[in-house]
This record gives C-alpha cells, structure tokens and sequence, in this order.
C-alpha cells in the first residue's frame, strides 16, 4: 500500500507540474542583452610603446631551435631520429651566424633554425665553449637575412635597471618577458669548472628561453639567457645570463677556430693537494705544484712545490690574487685568467715563505 501511494503520488505531482508548466513560463520577463559600451582607453603609456618598439625590433633577430639525435633500434639495427629537444637563440652577423646555449645542441645530431617569419633552415655547428655555455650555429640565408642585434655592454650594468628577455618557452615562441638586474657577478656550476661573472634577473626565463637574448632598455645585447634556479624546473624568480662581455670575447674565436683558446700561466695544480697546502698554511690560494719550461709562469719566476728530504711536500708559491682579485680555487684562478685574452700581463700576489710577493706574467695560449 505504501508503495502504490508514493507512485501514486509522484504521478500527481508530475502532472501538476506539466499543467502549470506554461503559465510559469509566460510569467517570466522577457530579457534582452547588448554588447557594452567601450571606454575609450587613451594613449599608450611612454615606458608601454618603448617597450613595444623595442620588441618589434628585436624579435626578427631571435630565433627557434629544436634538434634531434640519433638512436638505434634494438631489434633491426637501423638508426633513425628523434626529437631531442628546443631552445633559443639570435642573429649574431650577417655571415649567418646564430648563437645560442652549449647545452641546448649538445649532444644533438641535428637542429633546425626557425627564423621570426616562419623560414626553416639546417644549422651547422661551427663552434662551442662547454666552459661559458656558448654555441655557434650557421644557417644559409639566400634572400631577407635577419638583421643582428646590436651589442651592448655588461661591465657596466647596474642592479635594479631594466631587461627584457626575448625566446620561446616551453615552445610558445617569440615571448617576451621584463624585469630588473637583480644582482651581478653570480656564479653557477658548468661542464668543465664554473661560470662566472653571470647577471641574475627576475625577468621570466623558462626552459625553452636558453639560449634567447637579455636585452637592456635600448634594445642592446646584454647577456644569454642561460639558466634558473627552481626546485620545480619553472620559473622561480631567479634567472641568469652569460654577460655579452664574455660572448663577444668568446664568439670571435669560435668562428674564427671552432674553440675557445684560454690563457694561460703553464703551472700544474690539483684542488685536493691544494686546499690540503692551503689548510695548512691557513691561506686561501691556489697552490703552484709544478711550473713548465719556457711557460709565462717560469718567465715570472713563479716557484713550484718540492719533495722535502723526508718524503713531505714543501709548498712553493701560493697564488692569492690576480690584478688584485681574490683567488680561494683551481676554477676561480681559471676565471681570472679567462678575464684577459692572449698576449695580455697580469699582476700575481702569491705567498712565499710567509711573506707577500707580487710577479707580472704575460699569458700566452693554451694548447
């Protein structure tokens, strides 16, 4: 019984709803809708149209770039490509010269260059610095040659100024992102010791941005966008570039030489052996071990370290500065160095004996 009358019920309430069904509906008001009216904005804001000018003249230097590698199938042998990954880049010349990050083409078997109008050409790889993180590319550009970006300076930039980045993060291409010099004369670990001297920023960089441009407010080169610091792998707040001051030392050997060539003193050195002299002396420096014949260190009259008569090590010079920088590491003696290009003399304070000595060395090529 309980069963028939609750059915019984619904079917009531059903048809109650149906019959009055019209009524409700011819009791609502008719509603009708018109696009609003637009407000009239007014000029662009100066520091909006600069920064509109300065990424209309720059993005056609920036370009795309994606590679791939090689690999192997396991079971038929044969070899075939495969997408290995993307960065950023820029025009460095009319020559056709792009430059972009070592880490983005290492490795790879081919990369592709994507100009700002949609062209595609094959790069080859004309050089690269594992120790900057810097690459050479060359495309061939028959017709409409992407113009370069103009160099600026990075000795003298100054925190809290202005730059604006230019790439193609996580492949949404030809992004522009702003921000400030957030600190100068960072350093990051590398491939092959450290890279020093970087500018740390607050402009956006993401992965894909490698390799882009950091420019300052007139549109000049200023640094590569190189690296971020993030626990996640996206943008943390924290970016960091080459200074152009060491791309446009490096660049001209690598397209010159296909390498960069360092300066050197010609002395032999070990890190564990020297932080174990230097603890012992309680100096921070880089322990000379051994001075080669004829090299700008036995010129200078750099001493070397020698076996004591009871099978211990007699340390020779320390070296605690270049041109009156500080010295604490086997990489930072190579940074200071790297500062200065061959044929260049350098001031050495080195410890002797207890006692501060100064030496002047003329730096020739590493081999």
């Amino acid at each position: 019984m309980r069963a028939l009358a609750l059915v019984l019920a619904v079917a009531l309430g059903g048809l109650l709803t149906w019959q009055f069904m019209p009524r409700f509906q011819a009791q609502a008001p008719v509603v009708t809708a018109e696009p609003r009216m637009v407000a009239p904005r007014g000029d662009l804001a100066a520091d909006e149209k600069s920064t509109i000018e300065l990424f209309e003249r720059a993005k056609g230097s920036v370009v795309f770039i994606t590679t791939t590698q090689l690999v192997r199938d396991f079971w038929s042998r044969n070899m075939f490509s495969i997408p290995r990954g993307a960065g950023s880049g820029f025009v460095w010349d009319a020559d056709g010269h792009v430059i972009t990050n070592n880490h983005v083409v290492q490795g790879a078997a081919e990369a592709k260059v994507r100009l700002n109008d949609g062209r595609d050409y094959s790069a080859r790889l004309v050089g690269a610095s594992p120790a900057h993180d810097i690459a050479v590319l060359r495309i061939r550009v028959p017709e409409r040659q992407p113009a370069a970006l103009p160099i600026g300076t990075s000795s003298d930039l100054k925190v809290g100024q202005k730059v604006f980045a230019i790439g193609n993060p996580f492949g949404l291409d030809w992004s522009l992102t702003t921000g400030v010099v957030s600190a100068l004369d960072r350093s990051l670990p590398a491939e092959n010791g450290v890279i020093e001297h970087l500018i740390q920023t607050d402009a956006a960089i993401n992965p894909g941005n490698s390799g882009g441009p950091l420019l300052d407010s007139s549109g000049r080169l200023i640094g590569i966008n190189t690296a971020i610091f993030s626990p996640s792998g996206a943008y943390a707040g924290v970016g960091f570039a080459v200074p152009v001051d060491t791309v446009n030392r490096v660049v001209p050997q690598l397209i010159a030489k296909g390498k960069y060539t360092r300066p050197v003193l010609g002395i032999s050195t070990d890190e564990q052996l020297n932080q174990l002299i230097a603890k012992q002396l309680g100096v921070k420096g880089v322990a000379v071990l051994k001075v080669e014949p004829g090299s700008p260190a036995e010129a200078a009259g750099l001493r070397p370290a020698r076996p004591g008569a009871d099978g211990s090590i007699a340390p020779g010079d320390i070296i605690v500065a270049v041109d009156g920088k500080p010295v604490d590491s086997v990489a930072r003696l190579l940074n200071r160095l790297d500062e200065h290009k061959v044929g260049d003399t350098i001031k050495l304070t080195v410890q002797r004996e207890g006692r501060s000595a100064e030496l002047s060395a003329t730096l020739k090529a590493g081999s």
